[in-house]
């Protein structure tokens, strides 16, 4: 390790792949720092096309606790400022919307990972190999860009970094071992091959529990949102693809001798029709979950198998029978491939599938649900002010009156006293003290309310010098009125009225 970085730098600079390579291979440690591939870090290209998806109207999961705060943050950061560019992209986005969610959020990750990012956002592939779903968005280039410099998020992706590193942290050992278990079952010399990518990126901005990968000829990309724990499996699931893709595609003549066997998986209820119409798509999963079975432990390894199989990936049975054989052998998988697809005996894997019960439904993978919030404590001074404010709805304002004064006796955060004052203000504007209750709306509003507070005790404030007739003053406390952020409508309305008109009781 480099002299000198604390933990976080260097979970920014050092890419996975020096770490294993560090392990696999130690002499090829300097060449591949240089390389800077299979890192595992945030993209500030993802984050803009996400902060602008979000400012847009990208609402889904918005009330989930398993959100980064990052999302809330950024997302009020870019509303207050009221922006020409997020207008447009509102525009955009009731335009390209989509009634499946999962489409409607898949577009923009695949935008995002196929441009070289700021200032500019144009694409990094040619014209011709731009995905499909990508090309759906034309034009949006030319927005996120306007509002990258608009919304200043260079300035918003600076103050994420510390939650960002600490999401880096939580998943970085866990990735490395999972990495580097796929490179020693398969028995490679390196991580990867050159000219080829295999990039994790972490980003807080998006709805919790999501797990999105892309392959873009050589480059492979796995895209992470929050989530209770580490989602290493699927990395792992994702990167095994990035190792065995190219190489089930090598031997795409000799897997022709077990083409027939895909016959059997149309019968799959559950399997999903990109691989009951590409043979070389469900060979190459079946590949995959046949590995992910034997790296498993114990019973989990047939249980793994026997669920595969269930699914309608029907040959990986036989091709975990044939890893086991290959767990035997010193040759590493790359070399010993075309052995794995020959012993594949065909009349046994007939008379098993033909036994086969499919399950009716997909055996959906889902993140782990996010544990519910602690119930929050109440306080005592909270409890009094609840029963204050209970007492003046009922307009028994000598008992609200003293309950409002015990809640001031009481230890309290400042917003606490606030809604103190501010219903002590109101009982006096109710007994005509105008003097005493612009004097406590006053203290509320010194007292850092919250913002409902706050709105009220400007508005009560400009009536007061309606009332007193200083009508420049009055229109001076509702314009203050209306500036506060998350002012309730009805407030709004009044303030509005007041700026219209004098209030007159």
């Amino acid at each position: 390790m480099k002299p000198g970085l604390d933990k976080p730098a260097l979970l920014r600079l050092t890419a996975l792949a020096s770490l294993l390579a560090a392990v696999v291979c130690p002499a090829l440690l300097q060449a591949q720092q240089k390389t800077q591939e299979n890192q595992l870090d945030g993209s500030q290209t993802l984050f803009t096309v996400l902060a602008a998806i979000n400012a847009a109207g990208y609402d889904a999961n918005l009330d989930s606790n398993a959100n980064s705060p990052v999302r809330k943050q950024v997302r009020d950061a870019i509303a207050q400022k009221h922006l020409a560019s997020v207008e447009a992209l509102k525009k955009f986005f009731i335009d390209h919307h989509q009634e499946d969610p999962e489409a409607e959020l898949s577009q923009y990750f695949s935008f995002a990972l196929s441009l070289q990012g700021p200032p500019d956002f144009q694409f990094w592939m040619p014209s011709q190999e731009i995905p499909p779903d990508v090309r759906k968005l034309d034009g949006l280039n030319e927005l996120i860009a306007n509002f990258y410099q608009e919304a200043g998020i260079p300035e918003l992706w600076k103050q994420s970094q510390p939650a960002l590193d600490d999401v880096i942290e939580a998943y970085h050992g866990g990735v490395v071992q999972a990495l580097l278990e796929a490179n020693a079952y398969l028995r490679n010399p390196t991580i990867g091959t050159r000219g080829r990518r295999f990039q994790i990126y972490v980003d807080l901005l998006g709805p919790p529990n999501q797990i999105q990968t892309r392959s873009y000829k050589e480059n492979y990309f796995v895209v992470l949102t929050p989530s209770p724990e580490p989602q290493i499996d699927q990395i792992r699931h994702a990167y095994l693809h990035y190792l065995l893709d190219p190489l089930s595609l090598r031997y795409f003549e000799q897997w022709g001798r077990d083409k027939g066997l895909a016959d059997f998986a149309q019968a799959a209820p559950a399997l999903d029709d990109a691989y009951k119409n590409d043979f070389m798509l469900l060979a190459t999963e079946c590949v995959i979950k046949a590995v992910e079975s034997r790296m498993a432990r114990g019973a989990e390894k047939q249980e793994l198998v026997n669920q595969a199989l269930n699914q309608g990936f029907v040959i990986t049975p036989a091709l975990a029978d044939g890893l086991a054989l290959y767990e035997k052998q010193p040759e590493s998988l790359r070399n010993y491939f075309p052995d794995l697809l020959g012993q594949i005996d065909l009349e046994h894997e007939d008379r098993r599938l033909q036994k086969v019960q499919f399950a009716k439904e997909a055996t959906v993978r889902k993140a782990k649900a996010a544990p519910p919030p602690p119930a929050p404590v109440v306080s005592e001074s909270a409890k009094s002010l609840a029963e204050a404010e209970g007492l003046y709805a009922s307009r028994n304002l000598t008992g609200a009156r003293e309950g409002y004064r015990k809640v001031l006796e009481q230890p309290a955060e400042n917003p606490v006293h606030a809604r103190a004052y501010y219903g002590l203000a109101r009982i006096a504007a109710l007994d005509h003290d105008p003097e005493l209750a612009e004097k406590l709306f006053q203290k509320t509003l010194e007292m850092s309310p919250d913002d409902e507070t706050k709105s009220w005790a400007y508005l009560y404030l400009g009536r007061l010098s309606d009332a007193a007739g200083q009508r420049e003053q009055a229109e001076k406390q509702y314009r203050a009125a209306l500036a506060v952020h998350g002012a309730p409508e009805q407030v709004k309305v009044a303030a509005e009225k007041g700026l219209a008109q004098p209030f007159q009781r």
